[in-house]
């Protein structure tokens, strides 16, 4: 195991400028997760702190190490890739063993090193077989054991799930989370999808742009965005973002919510007005997730947060133990995410209650979040 620490790092191909001053201290042991869009520079990171690429300038140290000048085979890490990259011609075995060979481990230690590994990741029956003859779950746990046969001590994952179907990917995730709690080494892994981010991560670096919006634990990104980019790409559905006029009423700050039949109704941000004072009769962006606009059976006097509205609703997406219900409000298609006995069929009206608890605020201008 080993920490990682990176400072103001920056990377320039020709003109563009790819990474712009990225920060970030990863402690022995963690799982560190990357996420963003394409080209936000994730994958250009990762190949920085493998020396795959140069550095333009910042630094990055592997323990005690300052490794920009450090040559790949030298930085004691393990890379597994998208396209697994095994040797076609080669078996299972000699895919696990090829490494260790090339370093000249004794031959004893690399058979059990390999025994060791196929077990571990359950490959032992696949040891004979090529990679031409192995489903794409089985080749990325060969990948997975040529990493772990290195016994490095960091591993760095780059998007190692994305050529698997659905229901593999969800077994995989398993098996990598799994995998990190047996031998605790630390873990980079980069992916551009949330779910697999929030699901593996001790924390995680939501990037875009090459910059870092934010660093932090999943549930205090899920629950505490900095600003709406990371409130919309952490979490499926994504949160609802509603343009409305703050204002106030009875001596109490709220937000203005209009159907699609132009009725108004006031809620409350359940806030101190402090800190609110220089947005009332200005827009703001109100973001709730899907999640926290629930049908309106449930007892208001059980949480004084909620606030009923009514709405018609446009459509209807069945998911099994939820469904989506998408609704019209302040002219924009809102997603509530409700019990399917819940539900009213499209055209009819529906009474929801909102979660104001769980409600937040940002500044329309510069996206961040507003502190109150």
């Amino acid at each position: 195991m080993a920490s990682l620490i990176i400072s103001n790092i920056r990377k320039w191909f020709g003109t563009n400028e790819v990474l712009k001053g990225v920060s970030l201290s990863v402690e022995s042991g963690e799982f560190l997760v990357l996420v963003g869009p394409s080209g936000c520079g994730k994958s250009t990171l990762l190949n920085l702190i493998a020396g795959l690429e140069t550095i333009t300038s910042g630094e990055i140290k592997i323990e005690d190490q300052v490794v920009n000048d450090v040559r790949p085979k030298d930085r004691d890490i393990a890379m597994v890739f998208q396209s697994y990259a095994l040797y076609p011609s080669m078996n299972v075995k000699k895919n696990l063993a090829f490494g260790l060979e090339t370093r000249g481990v004794p031959k004893e230690e690399v058979e059990n090193t390999v025994q060791r590994v196929a077990s571990m990741l359950q490959i032992s029956e696949l040891l004979n077989r090529k990679p031409s003859q192995l489903s794409g779950g089985q080749r990325q746990r060969v990948a997975m054991g040529r990493a772990l046969a290195r016994d490095p001590v960091i591993f760095l994952f780059d998007e190692p799930l994305s050529n698997l179907d659905a229901k593999l990917r969800v077994e995989m995730r398993t098996e990598i989370k799994e995998l990190h709690q047996r031998i605790k080494t630390t873990i980079v892994y980069v992916t551009h999808d949330q779910i697999e981010a929030m699901t593996l991560a001790d924390r995680i670096a939501v990037m875009k742009d090459g910059i870092i919006h934010q660093f932090d634990t999943p549930q205090q990104l899920y629950d505490n965005p900095a600003n709406m980019f990371v409130a919309g790409f952490i979490g499926s559905p994504a949160m609802n973002f509603i343009t409305c006029r703050m204002v106030k009423k009875s001596k109490q700050v709220g937000v203005v919510l209009e159907n699609r039949n132009g009725e108004s109704f006031f809620l409350p941000v359940g806030k101190s007005e402090k800190g609110l004072e220089k947005w009332l009769d200005h827009d703001v962006i109100f973001g709730i997730r899907p999640e926290r606009i629930a049908s309106g059976f449930y007892e208001q006097e059980g949480n004084p947060q909620m606030h009923e509205i009514e709405c018609i609703v446009e459509v209807l997406e069945p998911t099994g133990p939820d469904t989506l219900v998408f609704v019209n409000i302040n002219g924009g298609k809102v997603t509530c995410r409700v019990s399917p006995h819940a539900t009213k069929p499209p055209g009819e009206s529906m009474k929801l209650m909102i979660d104001m608890s769980k409600a937040l605020l940002f500044d329309p201008e510069t996206q961040k979040r507003i502190r109150t």
